[in-house]
């Protein structure tokens, strides 16, 4: 170091000697000169070398980079699809509510002699089947007792109790009940009850060992009864076999209703066609409990009956203590 202090002068002006021949060596030349070549032949693999390895550094780094740019996409891809999906279900559930709405719609057109009103199922019977289940209607809305339910363009049930703002529905596939069935193909009837033994569906009982239904066949309410309304569809015939006491036949009936998907029903509130439509229970409970008006009349009448013969009597007795009387002065 102090050599190159002491002749820094010397070393300088040496070094601008060196460039100016380098500056004049390559000033319009044609090809390198062997100085270059010796330089890049000894300079390009090494060059190579660190060009490859910044190239790998850089692929590796940006290949993080991008990684967690994917990361990060593939999230707010999950996001959207999950927002999809809850999209598509909400589309789903308001296309099945408007398919259950339209069908109550058809229904109460196609059933449009009866007034009826619409009710969703708010609490059922344990199990998968709809046999005994609750509605959120009740006497409050006009329903009653034995008012008879209807969906899927068939019979469902009857109201079996009526609250204020709620209703107790029993379904043919509860084997409590019975409906009076006829077929209106061959005009057999039978009575129609849920089948303990094949639940969710109905089998039609009592039916003339001569009857001619077969599978197939369409089963419907009866004129018969005095609950439900004649010509609601029960369901279709699936196999019928001869009942243990041989005299009548049995058969096996699929509902109309899918008694495992309900949801939403339609009420029959008033029927007008069948003469049989009446309030049986009612007008029974209302006989017990209170005197008809011509059982009042009639009671009155007793009533007065029996007061004009105490009257009669009393005259009567007036007379003889009268008689009794003169008969006395005059012996005197």
């Amino acid at each position: 170091m102090k050599f190159i202090n002491k002749h820094k002068k010397t070393f300088f002006l040496l070094l601008c000697v060196v460039c100016l021949c380098l500056a004049g060596i390559t000033t319009n030349r044609l090809a390198p000169s062997i100085f270059e070549k010796t330089f890049g032949f000894v300079l390009t693999p090494v060059q190579g070398a660190v060009y490859s390895v910044g190239n790998w550094f850089s692929s590796r780094f940006s290949a993080v980079t991008n990684t967690d740019d994917l990361i990060k996409e593939n999230e707010e891809m999950k996001l959207e699809i999950e927002k999809l999906k809850l999209e598509n279900s909400r589309i789903e559930l308001l296309e099945n509510d408007n398919k259950k709405l339209s069908g109550l719609l058809e229904l109460s057109e196609k059933y449009k002699a009866y007034g009826t009103t619409g009710a969703r199922i708010i609490g059922k019977d344990p199990g998968n089947w709809y046999d005994v289940f609750i509605i959120d209607k009740g006497s409050s809305d006009g329903l009653a007792q034995n008012m008879v339910v209807i969906a899927d363009g068939g019979l469902v049930g009857r109201i079996r109790e009526c609250g204020f703002n709620y209703s107790q529905v029993v379904s043919i596939i509860d084997d409590s009940d019975s409906v009076s069935a006829v077929s209106p193909r061959t005009g057999d009837t039978g009575y129609v009850k849920g089948d303990l033994n094949n639940k969710g569906m109905c089998k039609m009982e009592l039916i003339d060992i001569t009857s001619k239904i077969t599978e197939g066949d369409e089963i419907t309410t009866s004129h018969y009864s005095s609950v439900y309304p004649e010509g609601i569809s029960i369901g279709k015939v699936v196999s019928i076999e001869n009942a243990s006491d041989t005299s009548t036949k049995t058969a096996v009936i699929e509902p109309v209703v899918d008694f495992e998907h309900l949801d939403s029903v339609l009420v029959i509130m008033t029927y007008i066609d069948n003469p049989n439509w009446d309030e049986t229970e009612t007008t029974t409970e209302r006989t017990t409990e209170e005197p008809t008006t011509a059982e009042e009349e009639t009671e009155e009448k007793k009533d007065e009956d029996d007061d004009d013969d105490e009257a009669g009597n009393r005259t009567s007795r007036s007379r003889d203590e009268v008689s009794s009387g003169q008969a006395a002065r005059t012996g005197e």
